[in-house]
């Protein structure tokens, strides 16, 4: 899916304490490097290193299940097998791993029993992080918008979202290879700004719904999701379909290169205020600066992540599936926007790694879910921070034997 306003801003530079002007200053968090060829995006350390709020979490384990569910669900596919093995796991110990640590949640008599279980049977791994050694992760937030909009056009509603094209080709796990020429071949698939300044979906009958403003058609885009509310006070969902296989890049990095808004400007709202204040044809230019275009479809009920099965509110992490596995047990820390008053607050909790981030190509970033309407949209948009990232996972193969990474590295 997509993808959040997934603008990222890794702003932390570690200055130097006062008389050790000598000392050398810790390099500045990159969240965007990539890792190195053959490094590992999983790193074993312990559970006194990790402190996971295991017993916290035992006392949320309603609240864990639901995702937790859809995890089991997907991974039980015979499908699921060809995303296997990934960062070191195979496929019967990620699957083990799922089932395992909800008979745990499900059974254990108390908080104790249930933490001293997850220490005694699983591995802690920390993501690899923005250095490659488990240096940190930055988070950021998506969200399902709700945006004014209708089924038909007219001088109000001139934007529209696109479902799917015929000649977009995607390979048997969803990944674009490009668009289908007349000829039978294949060519990468045009950018933004080739799709909108050349009308090359016009005229197909593949608008799906007309939204009000170019702004809140990009937020669909970066969302990869929408509740479009329509005049005649009903509702309609889309969820994401494909994309057209191109890099995306940060609208609101853009932007503060070019001085439009300032880097404490609040996420989606000063978006949204320099769109109302910037010429039209200006706020175009920048909104196709970034060439990954969102196909969608029309949906019932919640919309789903990149595995096809749906996303929780705070549950559902979005990360980098070339480098983790899909539908893993995942514990963030990290902090989140408070709700209803100014600052942030902690936020460690676990989480289920089922969707993937369209502009996150690292093991820097992940993108939590936050849920649906204006609430979550504002948080989303104003959530940058730095934390870890760990995923849990046994340390015996069901096959046999402990897993050749199952220990923290001396």
């Amino acid at each position: 899916m997509t993808t959040s306003l997934r603008a990222v801003l890794a702003f932390t530079l570690l200055l130097c304490l006062p008389g050790c002007e000598s000392a050398p200053r810790r390099a500045k968090p990159d969240y965007s490097r990539r890792l190195a060829a053959g490094a590992e995006a999983l790193l074993p350390v312990s559970f006194e290193e990790a402190d996971l709020d295991c017993r916290g979490q035992w006392s949320q384990r309603r609240r864990i299940l639901p995702a937790l569910e859809q995890s089991i669900l997907w991974t039980r596919k015979p499908s699921a097998k060809r995303c296997f093995p990934a960062a070191g796991v195979d496929y019967d110990r990620a699957l083990a791993s799922l089932e395992r640590f909800r008979e745990l949640l499900t059974t254990s008599e108390s908080a104790d029993a249930f933490e001293r279980s997850l220490e005694e049977e699983f591995q802690v791994y920390r993501s690899a992080g923005w250095d490659g050694r488990g240096g940190g992760v930055l988070f950021t937030g998506y969200c399902t918008p709700v945006l004014d909009g209708s089924m038909t056009q007219d001088q109000t509603y001139r934007y529209p979202l696109y479902g799917l094209p015929d000649d977009l080709v995607k390979d048997a796990d969803g990944a674009i290879l490009g668009r289908r020429t007349a000829d039978g071949g294949l060519e990468p698939y045009p950018t933004r700004r080739s799709i909108e300044r050349q009308g090359l979906l016009t005229g197909k009958g593949l608008e799906i719904v007309w939204l009000k403003d170019p702004i809140d058609a990009y937020i669909a885009h970066v969302n990869g999701s929408a509740v479009v509310r329509l005049p005649d006070g009903g509702f309609q969902r889309f969820g994401y379909a494909g994309q057209n296989g191109r890099n995306y890049s940060s609208l609101r990095q853009a932007l503060e290169k070019a001085g439009e808004i300032q880097p404490g400007d609040p996420g989606l709202p000063a978006l949204r205020a320099w769109a109302a204040r910037t010429p039209p044809e200006r706020v175009l230019s920048y909104l196709q600066g970034n060439e990954r275009f969102v196909f969608f479809t029309k949906i019932d009920g919640t919309p789903h992540g990149s595995l096809n099965v749906p996303v929780t509110s705070e549950r559902t992490l979005a990360t980098d599936k070339t480098l983790f596995p899909r539908g893993a047990v995942v514990f963030v820390d990290t902090q989140l926007p408070a709700v209803g008053r100014p600052g942030k607050v902690p936020f460690r909790q676990f989480m289920l790694d089922q969707d993937t981030g369209g502009a996150i190509q690292t093991a820097g970033r992940a993108d939590i879910y936050l849920g649906e309407g204006e609430e979550a949209e504002l948080r989303a948009g104003t959530t940058v921070a730095e934390g870890q990232l760990y995923y849990l996972f046994l340390k015996t193969s069901p096959r046999g034997g402990r897993s050749t990474r199952s220990t923290p590295e001396s």
